[in-house]
């Protein structure tokens, strides 16, 4: 039996996230997609093949919490780690009691990431 390598999705319109968070999501052992916006991430069909999603909350257009919600309309329960800059305890608490993972409040250390990640690998 082959173990097949978990796919992860980096959904967030910072592009230095973009460009750091999957070269370090890859050295965890994944492979990894990032997508500028959650319109680009569902254009994409991305969750089709996504094991996991790191979801930036707050974007232009349509945010982190409404592309996971459309998700959950439309049957698909993709496993999501939220980060985010806002230190809102009130809509990371939110989160977790929608199903999130976790809600990471940026800056997060490699440490907090991989744990997070544990449910996921």
């Amino acid at each position: 039996m082959t173990n097949r390598q978990k796919h992860l999705s980096v959904v967030d319109d910072d592009e230095s996230v973009r460009e750091a968070l999957p070269d370090l999501l890859r050295s965890f052992g994944f492979s990894v997609d990032a997508f500028s916006s959650a319109e680009a991430f569902l254009n994409a069909e991305a969750f089709k093949i996504s094991d996991g999603m790191i979801l930036d909350i707050a974007m232009p257009g349509m945010t982190g919490p409404e592309l996971y919600k459309e998700l959950s309309r439309r049957g698909q329960r993709v496993p999501t780690i939220f980060i985010t800059a806002l230190k809102d305890e009130i809509l990371r608490t939110r989160l977790l009691n929608e199903g999130a993972l976790e809600c990471l409040f940026k800056p997060f250390g490699d440490d907090e990431l991989q744990e997070a990640l544990r449910a996921i690998a």
